[in-house]
């Protein structure tokens, strides 16, 4: 059977590969003194909050399950609105928020409405892998900046300026980024718009772990720059509601009937159920749940960050948003023998019976170096997972 061109270009998803193997292998030593602990995927442990639980089932006993509007529910839209309002003091008209089949819709949507057959996005290295697969599947072809530790592997204007060429539409940004956990400074990302808008590209921004900021000065929408970005989020990260796949998009009014009409013929819309149950996230008990939620990643982070730089690991940017680690490993590796990041994961599956996510997925730039440690599961298992290493390595405990 012949296979499509669009879809030979999309490459596996390693993070999964991984985490397919780190599962076999759970399977063997399940029962063992060492199960396997998985800090390879982007998923909170905390699930949806119980009034957000009981919202979902009073929507299935009242019959509200039939189609939405393909924009969304307008009541979820409003509130999503008033999110923005209270939480970043900006505001978005909730008739330019299309709520969508998780942020993975929502970057589809974007993609296939602004992204012609040839135009190039510029994305900074490392970055998720997934962005630049939707790029390519709308016909276009991400660019891969290399970024550097003092730019908080993020882009930067002068790079921006530099890279774009006659073929460039535009930039795909995430901020709190993953892997790195890293934000764009809110000055550098006004300049990055700025050359963008002069150069008559477009802005899109990946915002998902926005909600999950630890720091002030980062913890702003870029929503409040002005109404021509475009921003996509989700329910998954800081809502804890990764499998009831549900997200949002803001894009400027003029888009809002293309995007509405191409989310009509692919997705109908979003789950009702899930629309339904996401109208509680905002109801003052599961906003205090999240933030408490939100201190005890933040707290994972600053114990688990420092145990693997005591262990001969490099963070050269401590993150200030989302639950992960992007740590230099190749220290740690060379004292056992291995070469790269693939193979250091690989063997401390094997080993340790910890899964982490090798380097290899998100770029090209010194991600061989790399390893991504999900800070997204228990203290319990971050302190387990740092006893294992140290045990692997032989390293005396530090003082």
């Amino acid at each position: 059977m012949r296979i499509s061109s669009r879809a030979e270009r999309i490459e596996p998803f390693y993070v999964m590969e991984v985490a397919k193997a780190a599962s076999a292998l759970a399977r063997e030593v399940a029962h063992t003194d060492r199960p396997m602990i998985f800090l390879n995927i982007g998923e909170p442990d905390f699930t949806a909050p119980p009034p957000v639980q009981e919202a979902a089932l009073r929507a299935v006993r009242a019959g509200a399950t039939q189609y939405t509007h393909a924009t969304g529910l307008e009541v979820l839209r409003e509130r999503i609105s008033g999110w923005y309002r209270e939480r970043f003091g900006v505001d978005v008209p909730a008739h330019r928020i299309v709520v969508t089949a998780g942020a993975s819709a929502a970057l589809q949507l974007a993609c296939l409405t602004l992204i012609e057959s040839g135009d190039e996005i510029l994305m900074p290295d490392p970055s998720y892998p997934c962005n630049r697969h939707f790029v390519s599947a709308a016909e276009g072809r991400a660019v891969l900046i290399p970024t550097t530790a003092e730019e908080r592997f993020q882009l930067s204007a002068a790079k921006v300026e530099a890279a774009w060429t006659k073929r460039t539409r535009g930039v795909l940004l995430a901020s709190p980024s993953n892997p790195t956990g890293t934000s764009i400074e809110p000055g550098e990302l006004r300049r990055i718009h700025e050359v963008v808008t002069r150069r008559g590209g477009i802005t899109l921004i990946d915002e998902i772990y926005l909600g999950l900021s630890y720091d002030d000065t980062f913890g702003q929408s870029a929503l409040g720059i002005d109404d021509q970005i475009i921003s996509i989020n989700s329910f998954s990260k800081y809502f804890s509601m990764t499998g009831w796949r549900l997200g949002w998009l803001v894009v400027p009014e003029a888009l809002v009937p293309v995007v509405e009409r191409l989310a009509q013929n692919l997705f109908i819309c979003a789950s009702t159920v899930s629309q339904h149950a996401a109208l509680a996230c905002f109801e003052p008990a599961s906003i205090a749940e999240y933030e408490r939620r939100r201190a005890e990643f933040k707290a994972r982070r600053d114990w688990f960050i420092p145990q693997l730089e005591a262990l001969g690991f490099r963070v050269p940017v401590v993150p200030d948003g989302a639950f992960y680690a992007w740590a230099d490993c190749s220290a740690f590796g060379e004292r056992l023998g291995i070469a790269n990041s693939w193979d250091f994961a690989f063997e401390a599956m094997k080993k340790a019976h910890l899964a982490i996510t090798p380097g290899r997925d998100f770029g090209t730039d010194q991600t061989a170096r790399f390893v991504r440690f999900s800070t997204a599961s228990s203290m319990e298992h971050l302190e387990e997972s740092v006893e294992r290493l140290r045990a692997w390595a032989g390293t005396a405990v530090p003082a």
